[in-house]
């Protein structure tokens, strides 16, 4: 799913609320108590929220490149190596904006990754019109999400507390406050259509909350808040052929959220627990072979020795039917529960094994970097020259977002005009055998390449597609 500000059917947007701490309404203005007020107005929720939904507007210098046709030796034997007098690299500034929300009273502002990604200069508006300049204090590409920090202010902020999303339901009221378009602050009224809803592209953890509020370019990193003036939310995307709202717009559950403001505050890395397992969704066939009564849950069928989930006692076969006492769907819902939760911890896991349902203790433990990653430039007269390789593991894998369970050399980077980068590998390949021989670690590459055999049998995998190219020494 493509960002906001890609010219395509898609957007993406933010919303991100807590209770703000800004004085109480007057008491003839008052939060509405019953449905037949709720239906008068939402003035009182937000005077109260507003103040701490942002703009957000960056500038970005992008330097054109020089056309390739002046490092054309052809062109440089006619003109010489100087082509300065043809032109320097042209530099042009790219403006964006989208919205943020103020969570601390500090300056503390969340938006989307993709709102300031690649910015020089981040500006923040506040409602009351006052400029601060605002610095990242961490981004993160997986959730997208990103923390930032005002500069320059005195005083505390209006700001809105979290709420926890787990406890939306279907048909609860929603606001959505942002920026659309850019003609300023914008509030828009709905629901909560649906929960844990897929949407692929946006992230890598695609579990959002559903609203039919209208949310347009522009709302990306704004605020979608409750009936008691938390954020719940940060709005991201929209479905939409038009470019604009069409009634299907895409929050990314404060739970989450709250996780990567945590990390931010306390300078820490983003380390997410990892369960040490891999499963499949339950069709309708395997639920009535477990003696289920529905299909829900994860069918666990792999087993990380050593992990989370070996040492709570899980077995292949085993179905995970909650976390925490919350629901697990399928494989996409255990993933977003178990990243909500905090390396360290401890949670309540609840399976199902032979018809018996127990509930035993997971410790939530960090990816290991097992086996050690030995990131390698390879070198040499040889095919593979200039690939930079690295042994798999669950902590890298979960940087890569790859499998955690998978074992091998992956390929994460190629140099330019290189042997390897000419043979066709790319960052992501695996590189499965040589000349018949596995490749499992990076030693056993170096140790194959070091022979220099006339021919190479090389044998990759991209993604689903496994091949073999032949190539004299």
């Amino acid at each position: 799913m493509p960002h906001l500000k890609d010219k395509v059917q898609i957007c993406l947007f933010i919303v991100m609320g807590l209770a703000v701490s800004t004085p109480m309404a007057s008491a003839e203005k008052r939060l509405p108590q019953s449905q037949r007020e709720i239906q008068l107005s939402y003035a009182p929720l937000v005077k109260r929220a507003a103040p701490a939904v942002v703009n957000i507007y960056t500038k970005r210098v992008v330097q054109s490149r020089r056309s390739p046709f002046f490092n054309d030796p052809f062109f440089r034997q006619f003109f010489g190596d100087d082509v300065s007098r043809f032109g320097a690299p042209r530099k042009r500034v790219e403006n964006s904006l989208g919205s943020g929300v103020i969570v601390r009273p500090e300056g503390i502002v969340v938006t989307n990754n993709h709102v300031i990604k690649k910015a020089d200069r981040i500006t923040v508006v506040l409602s009351d019109r006052r400029e601060f300049a605002a610095k990242v204090i961490l981004a993160d590409e997986k959730t997208d999400i990103a923390i930032l920090r005002l500069q320059d202010f005195a005083g505390k902020l209006p700001y809105l507390r979290l709420r926890d999303s787990d406890d939306l339901e279907v048909g609860d009221l929603v606001l959505a406050i942002g920026n659309p378009f850019g003609v300023g602050q914008t509030v828009t009224g709905g629901i909560v259509s649906a929960l844990a809803r897929a949407a692929d592209g946006i992230s890598d953890f695609s579990f959002f909350i559903q609203t039919d509020a209208a949310i347009n370019p522009g709302n990306s990193g704004g605020a979608l808040i409750t009936m008691d003036g938390r954020l719940v939310g940060i709005n991201t995307a929209i479905y939409s052929r038009s470019g604009g709202s069409q009634g299907i717009g895409f929050a990314i559950p404060a739970n989450m959220v709250g996780r990567i403001i945590d990390n931010a505050i306390h300078g820490a890395k983003i380390v997410r627990p990892w369960l040490g397992a891999a499963g499949q969704s339950l069709t309708s066939d395997l639920m009535s072979s477990l003696g289920l009564s529905r299909p829900s849950g994860v069918l666990i069928n792999e087993i990380y020795e050593g992990g989370p989930a070996a040492k709570a006692g899980l077995k292949p076969g085993d179905v995970i039917l909650r976390i925490n006492n919350r629901e697990v769907i399928g494989p996409r819902e255990l993933r977003f529960r178990i990243a909500t939760l905090k390396v360290g911890g401890k949670a309540r896991l609840t399976r199902v094994r032979r018809g018996k349902e127990k509930t035993v203790s997971l410790s939530l433990q960090a990816p290991p970097e097992k086996p050690p990653r030995q990131v390698t430039t390879l070198k040499g007269q040889q095919p593979l020259a200039g690939a930079t390789v690295a042994n798999m593991s669950p902590a890298l894998a979960e940087e890569l977002s790859l499998d955690p369970m998978r074992r091998g050399v992956i390929v994460v980077g190629t140099e330019r005009r290189s042997p390897a980068q000419r043979i066709g590998l790319r960052p992501g390949d695996w590189i499965l055998e040589i000349n018949g021989t596995k490749v499992d670690l990076v030693s056993t590459l170096r140790g194959l390449v070091e022979n220099r055999p006339a021919q190479w049998r090389i044998t990759v995998q991209r993604k689903d597609r496994v091949f073999t190219a032949v190539i004299e020494g």
